[in-house]
């Protein structure tokens, strides 16, 4: 279930303006939670990382690994068709704005091996034993294009199954106008939530709260959602 952006922003109003440090504006607001829900979604593969060095426990509902993995699949695509002509005349797939990071390939049934460049190049200009196949084929991804090749190492290769992680969509809390105050609009085509796991609703939060902060030179709501959002780190990775 989605996070819900008018829970977010109202929560964010409520706890600005409680000793009157300054309203948010929606325009604001919105460039806030798009900053906010990138940070959050980049740290996920740093803390993945990080925790993959730390044993797991037996119960899944407080594994970090399964939490973590749990909160990325939230943007997990797989996809089976469409993959077109990129440059020129050869078959390369553009990774495309909304891709963070492709997971797995596949040519016609087969697992495409993801090469560094180095290696990549190496295999294909290598001996008989380290060029690819059509049953053994390799990719590298540079400069947001994906290359694949097989048994006859001229032809760039189309995937037949491919699994990524997407980033965020970007958000934004619709709202009209009425005697000069800014109302949500639910109904609205603008009004678009966060994607993210229901349970980062607090670090949204708090994220946004410390770029307000900062954007308000309001020293003591900086320091304040610093302080909540270290408090939150903390208990999450005990």
């Amino acid at each position: 279930m989605p996070v819900n952006i008018d829970t977010v922003y109202q929560k964010v109003l409520a706890i600005a303006n409680k000793e009157q440090r300054g309203y948010i504006t929606p325009q604001e607001f919105n460039l806030y939670a798009n900053l906010a829900q990138q940070e959050i979604f980049e740290q996920y593969f740093y803390d993945l990382n990080q925790q993959a060095r730390i044993p797991g426990n037996e119960y899944i509902h407080s594994d970090v690994d399964d939490i973590l993995e749990e909160k990325i699949q939230v943007f997990e695509r797989v996809q089976t068709s469409g993959f077109s002509n990129a440059i020129h005349v050869n078959y390369g797939y553009p990774k495309g704005a909304h891709t963070y990071r492709v997971t797995k390939l596949q040519y016609n049934g087969a697992d495409v091996e993801i090469l560094k460049t180095k290696d990549f190049l190496d295999c294909l200009n290598g001996g008989p034993l380290t060029r690819p196949s059509d049953k053994r084929p390799i990719g590298n991804i540079k400069t947001n294009y994906l290359d694949i090749r097989g048994s006859d190492l001229n032809v760039m290769l189309k995937p037949t199954y491919m699994t990524y992680i997407r980033k965020p969509n970007q958000v934004n809390w619709g709202y009209f106008v009425v005697g000069g105050s800014a109302l949500y609009d639910s109904n609205s085509s603008k009004t678009k939530h966060f994607q993210h796991h229901e349970s980062e609703e607090i670090e949204l939060i708090y994220k946004i709260l410390k770029l307000a902060g900062i954007s308000m030179k309001s020293a003591d709501l900086a320091s304040s959602a610093q302080n909540m959002e270290n408090t939150l780190d903390q208990k999450e990775k005990q």
